[in-house]
């Protein structure tokens, strides 16, 4: 008989109750839940006053993406062990069809850049930088794979920007197949217009990222999209969100019949514009916080956290899209507009969300382990195996500490970057422990399985249901 692991006397956190008892592991998969009695020769851990959570799922990723001349510096090998270190179980990353090629040139690579190196299962959006009749012939075979998911830019003019007409005809595609597809919401027409203008003016330092980009063009891009969908009620999600009018034009969208679905990022729920400083300062620091869409206001903040909370928004991803300050974001020293876009924060994710979130008083820890996981598990096509604690599924378990009170520091962490954003936070509640289809990777919050034995996740349609 396989071996066995208990994991004795936490609080199993399930989507509508918290109960107390223990958890039996078997080989990949969790044998038993609740009062159970010790069998001999079977390890115990215990694991008295912890939370048991389900393995998070990360819903948004860019690991190894050449963008802006560069590199990401987070790879598959330290984006995944990074994320396995913050409780983050599976990872859903954006292979990307780069101009000209076909998708599955495009998936090929991102399963070069991937396989043998991910230290917790993976699986892949599929994100398009253009459209025509070659990539919507080639959308059943990608889903027939097992990627039912695909993403659009409604910004970026001249590299990845799509209008109407080719969201129409991607969406009607996508419909006939049950896949979704998420959309980068901004008007990049404006964007562009914007950027030329601010730098012929001569304004050129980071502080000015942020005014080509504002939150008008957000919900005004939603509104455009939510009028495509209207025509066709298919399938489809809005990335990153990250202002209480975009949420506005998202409640409009579902009071007139559209089903959409919702992410926000932990950055646009705890970081605000104040990072960019002011016009007259010349702190090339702000480059840290540069990243599309920008950090928003704070009354922007508490819209997202209510929508988290009240289920208007359904999950939280990362946008995990790391360049280092020193010899990536000083690109743009003498130019904001050629700072590459991003930060990191794959391996903080889960924590944020407790401290600030469940022991913020701002959701319960049954909401805080549905947006983490359950939901991103069922609309992405891996419920029942992943997100939630039940017999047969994978036993992807964090051991969860509530009490455990930290500080963040950029060297306490395992992400192949030179800073973090959420510097010197103050949180209340640490990951423990991390079990990865039963395998013990992280014990008292240290690494002690590097392996990168992470398999790679074919993925069913998704469910529409989800709050």
């Amino acid at each position: 008989m396989e071996h066995s692991t208990l994991l004795k006397d936490g609080y199993i956190v399930l989507p509508d109750e918290t109960v107390k008892g223990s958890i039996r592991i078997r080989g990949e998969v969790i044998e038993a839940l609740g009062d159970i009695v010790p069998l001999d020769h079977e390890e115990i851990i215990d694991c008295s006053d912890c939370y048991f959570l389900p393995g998070g799922i990360e819903t948004h990723t860019h690991l190894d993406l050449e963008s802006m001349g560069t590199v990401t510096a987070d790879d598959f090998k330290t984006g995944t062990l990074a994320a396995l270190a913050g409780g983050t179980t599976t990872v859903l990353d954006f292979a990307t069809q780069f101009h000209g090629e076909s998708m599955a040139r495009g998936l090929e690579r991102w399963h070069e850049k991937a396989d043998g190196r991910s230290a917790i299962d993976y699986g892949f959006h599929m994100a398009l930088t253009e459209w025509n009749d070659n990539l919507k012939n080639e959308m059943a075979s990608i889903v027939a794979d097992g990627i039912t998911s695909f993403k659009m830019y409604m910004a970026y003019k001249g590299r990845m920007m799509v209008q109407e007409d080719e969201i129409y005809e991607a969406l009607e595609e996508a419909g006939k197949l049950g896949a979704t597809i998420g959309f980068h919401c901004e008007n990049g027409l404006l964007i562009d217009l914007f950027t030329r203008r601010i730098r012929e003016a001569g304004n050129l330092t980071p502080y000015y990222h942020q005014m080509t980009r504002p939150p008008e063009l957000e919900a005004e891009a939603i509104d455009r999209l939510e009028t495509v969908v209207s025509l066709l009620h298919t399938n489809h999600y809005i990335v990153h969100l990250s202002t209480a009018r975009g949420l506005s034009s998202v409640l409009r969208a579902r009071e007139r019949g559209n089903d959409v679905i919702v992410e926000t990022c932990p950055q646009y729920l705890l970081l605000d514009r104040s990072r960019y400083g002011t016009p007259e300062e010349h702190n090339f620091e702000s480059a840290k916080f540069i990243m599309s869409p920008p950090l928003r206001e704070r009354r922007d903040q508490e819209a997202l956290w209510q929508g988290l909370a009240s289920g208007d928004i359904q999950f939280v991803g990362t946008d995990h899209c790391s360049f280092n300050f020193k010899g990536q974001k000083e690109m743009g020293r003498e130019d904001f507009s050629k700072i590459p876009n991003g930060a990191p924060g794959i391996e903080l994710r889960m924590n944020l969300m407790y401290s600030c979130g469940v022991a913020g008083g701002r959701m319960d820890i049954n909401r805080f382990s549905v947006v983490t996981s359950t939901n991103a598990a069922k609309y992405f096509g891996l419920f029942p195996r992943k997100g939630i604690l039940q017999v047969g599924s994978d036993a992807d378990i964090v051991v969860f500490d509530p009490k455990t009170e930290w500080t963040v520091t950029s060297d306490l962490l395992h992400e192949n970057c030179d800073y973090t954003p959420y510097e010197g936070f103050s949180l209340k509640g640490k990951v423990r422990d991390v079990f990865l289809r039963g395998n013990r990777k992280v014990i008292s919050g240290n690494v002690v399985v590097r392996d990168s034995d992470g398999q790679y996740l074919r993925r069913g349609l998704p469910d529409v249901t989800i709050r």
